[in-house]
């Protein structure tokens, strides 16, 4: 299998880049603490307007889809109070929000976070939301398929740039749980 550093002419450990970084994934670099030694999490300075993932591929390769993941930002909702969790899929697959997202939290019903929502409360832009560096206090949920993939891509907390990690480093952060069936 392929690893998206094949795709990137400049790749750089995450710890060298922190300035390029969204403040929340900066400081959680600085303070990594993860399964795989920080030197292990790669950065790729990107063009924030090919931050999507289908233009993504579509300009630097369309293999990078089988390595790519997403994450996105969820709301579970029961008996008035939400939650907020974090949802790590890979890119050929889409969130099971009402099914294994909404069972792990334990809600009545979960959605899809508003934007508004979404970027305020992580502190990251939209379309490059990450695991990494999100509010502690957030579940964690994470694809089996991403934690069994070597190198994932995914967004660095900004649209511009990407995080090559892998899977196992995600699988491991503080609060996260891999679930089987997350992404369909």
């Amino acid at each position: 299998m392929r690893t998206p550093q094949e795709a990137f002419a400049d790749v750089r450990p995450v710890i060298e880049c922190l300035d390029l970084l969204a403040r929340p994934v900066a400081d959680a670099v600085r303070g990594w603490s993860g399964p795989v030694p920080v030197r292990e999490l790669l950065y790729v300075d990107t063009d924030p307007d090919r931050a999507d993932t289908a233009v993504l591929v579509e300009s630097y390769g369309a293999w990078l889809l089988d390595v790519s993941a997403n994450c996105v930002v969820v709301a579970g909702k029961r008996g008035g109070v939400v939650t907020l969790a974090a949802c790590v899929v890979l890119s050929t697959t889409r969130v099971d929000v009402n099914g294994a997202a909404r069972r792990e939290l334990g809600a009545r019903k979960a959605s899809f976070a508003a934007m508004d929502t979404a970027i305020g409360e992580s502190g990251m832009e939209f379309g490059g939301i990450t695991p990494i560096g999100l509010p502690a206090d957030w579940p964690l949920l994470v694809d089996a398929a991403v934690a069994d993939t070597p190198y994932v891509l995914l967004g660095s907390g900004s649209r511009r740039g990407k995080l090559i990690v892998p899977g196992k480093a995600l699988a491991g952060l503080a609060g996260a749980q891999v679930v089987e069936g997350l992404g369909v």
